[in-house]
């Protein structure tokens, strides 16, 4: 399979299958010393992990993840760095019913149509565990932002119909929230629909957003490796994403020129921009303000309802799927934005230091 590998010089590739021994990620260009241990990624991964509380999957896994290579007296050698999570708590059986039978909303067909077999248990490659090997690595991207002053930060921005108040954002209460949502009276709403999705055998959507502060000017390549070109990548390549924006997004398509470009205004601390239509990144570059994404996820598409679907015989077939499912995405894949774009910010970043040649002097130049 082509296509499990992700960045440039910061590159990692996952592996794995949701019903298989476990899975797992092997993260190449981690530069040498940077202090890392078992606990560092740990924490990144419960923040994924499932059966947290009633709005997430009843599948109960530790997600303990393994350092197998890479690390040597809690330091990286620069070399490669693989991790391992084991699975433990699969219910295969629970899926012997859509051997030959295509769920609507998955990738089943897809899968059958490309490789002429596919593992239906869980999805296999295709399966939102998957996403664990990512924030694996992605932790380890975030850590090495942290020591440059970058912090990518993300958040529940909307479950279904219900959306948050920026102007109600609480930091504590993001702290403590299960649905991991900023807005303590929008969480209340969102718990109340989220009970009307589940009596109704039903699933919700709804939107991410992340924030990256601290980013200098001018990372990012000019054409086809463009910021928000390979932010837009790494958040669509999580399997539920159907939309990526940045900064105002398609709501820049109605506005006016005058109303979007971003102006100037002189302050205490110099000349700084007086707004953030462009989410911090202009001409594929980011222009030294905050970057602000937002990533829109579909329902989960395994509910419990009767539904009809294609079976391998071409036929249509009643299906109802059985089986430990989340009601929502979103709140478990937080984390998850969070992690890819931060191994897409640092990989730029990386590459950036190629750009001039005084910061090539700086590690090169003669004594």
């Amino acid at each position: 399979m082509a296509g499990s590998s992700f960045g440039t010089l910061f590159r990692v590739t996952t592996w794995g299958e949701s019903h298989g021994k476990g899975l797992g990620v092997t993260v190449d260009g981690c530069p040498a010393g940077l202090s890392l241990c078992e606990e560092d990624i740990q924490a990144y991964l419960d923040r994924r992990k499932p059966g947290q509380n009633r709005y997430t999957t009843k599948r109960s896994e530790p997600d303990s993840v393994k350092i197998w290579s890479g690390v040597f007296e809690g330091k990286t050698t620069g070399t490669p760095i693989s991790l391992v999570i084991e699975n433990g708590d699969q219910h295969s059986g629970d899926y012997s019913n859509l051997k030959d039978v295509y769920r609507p909303g998955h990738a089943d067909l897809g899968f059958d149509e490309k490789y002429g077999l596919r593992d239906y248990r869980g999805g296999g490659r295709s399966s939102g565990r998957e996403t664990a090997a990512r924030v694996a690595a992605g932790a380890i991207a975030a850590k090495i932002l942290k020591e440059l002053g970058v912090e990518v930060t993300a958040y529940t921005a909307s479950i279904g119909p219900v959306v948050c108040d920026p102007s109600a954002f609480d930091e504590e209460h993001l702290k403590n929230s299960a649905l991991y949502m900023p807005d303590a009276e929008a969480e209340e709403h969102a718990r109340e629909y989220l009970d009307e999705c589940m009596a109704a055998k039903d699933s919700s959507g709804g939107t991410v957003h992340c924030v990256v502060k601290g980013l200098p000017a001018g990372i990012g390549e000019p054409v086809f490796d463009k910021l928000d070109a390979l932010l837009s990548q790494a958040l669509f390549s999580i399997g539920a994403v159907k939309g990526v924006e940045i900064g105002d997004g398609l709501f820049a398509a109605m506005s006016r020129g005058s109303e979007n470009n971003d102006q100037y205004q002189d302050s205490e601390d110099g000349p700084k921009k007086a707004s953030n239509h462009a989410g911090g990144i202009l001409g594929g570059m980011s222009d030294g303000s905050s970057v602000l994404i937002r990533a829109a996820f579909k329902p989960t598409p395994s509910i419990a309802q009767m539904q009809m679907a294609l079976g391998s015989d071409g036929q249509v077939h009643g299906l109802e799927i059985t089986g430990r499912h989340d009601p929502v995405i979103v709140p478990r894949a937080v984390v998850v934005v969070e992690c890819m774009t931060a191994i897409t910010v640092l990989d730029l970043m990386m590459r950036n230091m190629t750009a001039r040649m005084d910061s090539l002097k700086k590690i090169y130049a003669p004594a």
